[in-house]
């Protein structure tokens, strides 16, 4: 019975808590997963890509999903609503595809590559052979802090333009000199380039200043080239983003003009200057 005794001893002395503040030990926290899902929705006044309205000037509802792998890669989709009279004969839609490389090459240094698809589901020019708006681009960008600049390059005719589409075409009349027109057969678009410098620079934790410059040329089109600027802020309120923006170009008028089917004294110049309110939520 002693040595029963004994082993009861020595089973309770090794089991008895080690002190008052004795814990159990805490698990291993789960590593973190190296994959992020985020989506995107945003509303404007008007739809400006490269400062070129794409609706037309009316609104447009905005919308995303991005994933990123922690390596760098990342993919997602993009999709707005955008023009009839600029995209005709298709479902008034634009949906984006990219995918690329995100990575730090020293400090505050870093660098973006990637591969972006445009496609307008149905829509196509009004000519004989149909041709579509739908571009590829490759582009490259470098960031440091609050700063990017980036080129995008296109790998596909530059949305579409080529001798089908613009050969011997002319500037509108309604606000330019009609008899500016290209050659029958400039040739086609590929290789087109656009280079543009963004900044948005945090005032404090709720306010950011948005500044922009870009320079859009359009290969054997020149008559197309124009560059873009807009300066702006936005506010985030409890986690919506408030956006303010003017926006502006100096592209051609009588060439970047719009005239709705059937109703040619109904038109619009889509790179005049405009003022751009944006409501949009990250999640």
């Amino acid at each position: 019975m002693r040595n029963t005794a004994l082993a009861a001893a020595l089973t309770a002395l090794f089991l008895a808590p080690m002190g008052a503040n004795a814990q159990t030990p805490a698990p291993a926290a789960a590593p973190a997963s190296p994959h992020t899902l985020t989506g995107n929705l945003a509303l404007v006044t008007d739809y400006r890509f490269r400062g070129i309205s794409q609706t037309y000037k009316l609104p447009a509802v905005q919308g995303g999903i991005d994933y990123a792998h922690a390596s760098g890669f990342y993919l997602g989709t993009w999709a707005s609503n955008v023009s009839g009279n600029m995209y005709p004969n298709g479902a008034g839609l634009e949906w984006d595809f990219y995918g690329g490389y995100k990575g730090t090459l020293s400090g505050d240094l870093g660098f973006d590559v990637g591969l972006l698809a445009y496609w307008y589901p149905g829509a196509y020019y009004n000519v004989p052979t149909k041709d579509k708006f739908n571009n590829t681009e490759l582009y490259a960008a470098l960031t440091y802090k609050w700063m990017s600049l980036k080129y995008s390059h296109t790998l596909s005719d530059f949305f579409g333009v080529k001798n089908n589409t613009y050969g011997g075409a002319c500037q509108s009349g309604l606000t330019g000199d009609a008899t500016d027109c290209f050659a029958a057969a400039p040739g086609n678009s590929r290789g087109s380039g656009y280079l543009d410098f963004t900044a948005n620079y945090p005032i404090n934790d709720k306010l950011t200043l948005v500044a922009h410059i870009g320079h859009q040329s359009v290969r054997h089109y020149g008559k197309l080239n124009y560059t873009d600027w807009k300066l702006g802020v936005n506010y985030d309120l409890n986690g919506w983003v408030l956006g303010a923006a003017y926006v502006d170009t100096n592209a051609k008028k009588g060439w970047y003009t719009v005239t709705e089917p059937g109703s040619p004294s109904n038109y619009k110049k889509v790179g005049d200057a405009t003022l751009v309110l944006s409501v949009s939520k990250s999640f």
